[in-house]
């Protein structure tokens, strides 16, 4: 028997456009204020959209993982088929399920640790451009690695030449995919809008990209046992179809985007609260210079930089590069005491729970240390989750995490930052938590 308490209590909102206002105003900060005033389920109205903003981490739990078969992903994602397709992302059932178990094996503990020297390369590669006194665009710097990366690592390819191109094209789509979403009534994709053409635009340049890097290996048909080799090899298990390139291009598109996008502000984020800590840099970089003495890192440094994992975890927490996840109903239940219908949205923000005082003490202070002894067995589970969670947990995030340990130990062992002075660090909560001005950092010689 379901429960059949009332919705949950909210803020008060406009009568057409609910309270998108103020959500659009101020994304995080009415997030946190409506998750501190009303508690752990929020009743919040985006338009004509009802949504419930969950903070309870049991409930989280519940959503994600244990309960997750009466879930899928929610109407936002469904606002990007141009550019995302059905890849892992934005796909469900069986068809996720398929492209997943084909993705799987490009991420498991060996592959990963082969992609180590790469990163370490082309991180020493851009350092060498950089010299002492400049001021150097953290995002953007981070944003052209993290890209190269990926697309060598993951595709074999070489995207150097279109870093540039590809971050002018990421920002028209989240542009576009925001102001579709603070719209009371969206404007249909194929209504020939202004930012309507500048998405289709944008589509046309990565789709260019995307499909270069899918020509260049079926003309070679190398394996290569990269993760574009196991979907161009991969064969249904059913009338032993491969994929078409239409498909091959949707799985490209979501973990080439995906897959730089994230970790480049995961890194910048981290830069910026580095440079805002000086005493932490330092002992971060203490223990570098214990580790590697001078030498490159490599994957089997990793689980000795205990004290610079914490620090991407601690500013994982701090500033989640995805700071909110929802989920739609599927299927009758019960969350929190309150009864979920087929087609209501539950929303969970990373930046709220991350910030909750009740789970980690001084929550706005940047404190890695919290992080050491396994202290984050002290806390529930999902009061921390920047990768999501359940079945549809990120593929890349043990990927993500050595990248970031790496790039990190690289950087620090040779050079120093500090922010630019009155340069403002700003979040900025779109499709990601972006720095709305980058971060200016001056770089100083060790």
């Amino acid at each position: 028997m379901l429960a059949t308490a009332p919705s949950p209590p909210g803020p008060k909102g406009h009568f057409v456009s609910g309270n998108l206002p103020e959500f659009r105003e101020n994304r995080l900060g009415f997030l946190t204020r409506c998750a501190r005033e009303y508690g752990d389920f929020v009743s919040i109205r985006l338009g004509p959209r009802r949504v419930i903003l969950v903070s309870d981490p049991e409930a989280i739990e519940y959503i994600l993982a244990t309960g997750s078969r009466h879930f899928s992903k929610h109407f936002a994602l469904r606002m990007t088929p141009l550019i995302l397709g059905k890849g892992l992302l934005t796909s469900e059932g069986d068809l996720w399920l398929r492209q997943r178990r084909l993705s799987q094996p490009a991420f498991n503990r060996n592959r990963i640790a082969a992609y180590a020297g790469t990163m370490v390369d082309y991180t020493e590669q851009m350092l060498a451009g950089w010299k002492d006194g400049e001021t150097r665009d953290i995002l953007r710097e981070m944003g052209q690695l993290t890209l190269r990366i990926t697309a060598k690592t993951l595709f074999d390819a070489d995207a150097a030449g279109e870093a540039l191109e590809v971050g002018r094209a990421l920002r028209v789509a989240q542009s576009n995919f925001m102001a579709r979403f603070d719209s009371v009534i969206p404007m249909p994709l194929g209504v020939p809008t202004p930012g309507n053409l500048r998405l289709r635009r944008a589509v046309r340049r990565l789709d260019n990209i995307i499909y270069r890097f899918i020509a260049e290996r079926r003309a070679t048909k190398v394996e290569k046992g990269d993760l574009l080799s196991l979907l161009l090899h991969a064969r249904d298990e059913g009338d032993h179809t491969q994929m078409t390139d239409h498909q091959l291009r949707d799985e490209v598109m979501t973990l080439f985007l995906a897959g730089h996008e994230t970790t480049a502000l995961a890194l910048s984020w981290t830069w910026a609260l580095l440079a805002q800590n000086p005493q932490v840099q330092e002992k971060m970089l203490d223990e570098v210079q214990k580790v590697l003495d001078g030498r490159p890192a490599t994957a089997a440094d990793v689980p000795r930089l205990h004290y610079t994992e914490h620090v991407v975890t601690e500013s994982l927490r701090l500033y989640p590069p995805a700071f909110i996840i929802g989920r739609e109903a599927i299927a009758d239940c019960e969350v929190g005491g309150y009864s979920i219908r087929p087609g209501m949205t539950l929303l969970m923000s990373q930046w709220v729970v991350h910030h909750d005082p009740r789970f980690f003490d001084n929550p706005d202070e940047f404190q890695p240390e919290r992080w050491e002894q396994d202290r984050a067995k002290e806390i529930p589970k999902y009061a921390y989750f920047p990768f999501g969670g359940g079945p549809r947990r990120c593929i890349g995030e043990g990927f993500a995490m050595m990248e970031a340990v790496l790039i990190i130990a690289t950087l620090a062992q040779k050079f120093r930052f500090t922010l630019q002075p009155h340069h403002p660090v700003v979040p900025a909560p779109n499709f990601t938590l972006r720095p709305r001005y980058g971060i200016k950092a001056v770089l100083e010689n060790r």
